[in-house]
């Protein structure tokens, strides 16, 4: 890899280099790599193969988990989180102890190795609000909770500069992956002021499928205001807005 020099940058391809441009400038690379039909055919590439099946199945879980969250992700997210999920659901199907190396999958993999993973690297739940909070999922039932108690939210919330109000966000998640469908049900508070005033009791109830057999998953974040003439605007486009998964129930 090679960094363009110059007034003038170059995209696509003359010869065997490839110019481009990434968010470390513009680049240059040479053309290289293994024939695709060797690839995918010769045997000392199995592994290659097996790796990019399951990689392939990643993306797709992941995806499908996007498209669950779509609602909270459109303000709460950083421009490399898919990558990032992608990786993670790579340790989830590697925790699968059941199947064979290339047919690993969610199902039997450790859904629970998602709990923590956090949708905006620039906002993280975990340094933004610090109020407990008590997160439930009842398989049974299929209510997917989560409850915090009155708190102050100068105290207990992180908020970035510019901040005059906030909302507490939550979803429930039921997933399956092979089929790649979901059911979903959200929950919010009302836009409240980030002040020194204790908030009142807030009890989210996000109602899936009872006796799911689907992963099941529970995410929280913070949506963050800032008050001008009396209208309320979303803080800088929602680039700080933290959004984390806090339960996950696999099978």
């Amino acid at each position: 890899m090679a960094r363009q020099k110059g007034i003038i940058k170059l995209k696509g391809t003359i010869g065997d280099i490839t110019f481009y441009k990434t968010k470390d400038g513009h680049l240059a690379r040479e053309k290289g790599g293994v024939d695709a039909s060797r690839i995918a055919n010769d045997p000392a590439f199995q592994r290659t193969r097996e790796n990019g099946s399951e990689f392939g199945r990643a993306g797709k879980a992941g995806k499908t988990l996007r498209t669950a969250l779509r609602t909270l992700l459109l303000n709460s997210a950083d421009n490399r989180m898919v990558s990032r999920l992608t990786q993670a659901m790579v340790k989830v199907i590697q925790a699968d102890l059941v199947n064979e190396r290339g047919l690993r999958n969610v199902i039997d993999g450790e859904a629970e190795l998602l709990v923590g993973f956090e949708f905006n690297i620039g906002g993280k739940l975990g340094t933004s609000l610090f109020a407990p909070f008590v997160g439930a999922i009842d398989r049974v039932t299929g209510e997917i909770t989560v409850d915090l108690a009155s708190f102050v939210p100068a105290n207990m919330i992180a908020a970035p500069s510019g901040t005059t109000h906030f909302k507490i966000i939550s979803a429930g998640a039921e997933i399956n992956f092979e089929a790649e469908t979901f059911v979903v049900a959200s929950s919010e508070t009302a836009i409240l002021p980030w002040d020194f005033a204790p908030t009142v009791a807030i009890n989210h109830l996000n109602a899936v499928t009872p006796n799911s057999v689907s992963p099941l998953f529970l995410a929280l974040g913070v949506e963050y205001y800032q008050e001008v003439n009396g209208r309320m605007y979303p803080l800088k486009n929602g680039s700080y807005n933290p959004l984390s998964l806090v339960q996950v129930s696999g099978l």
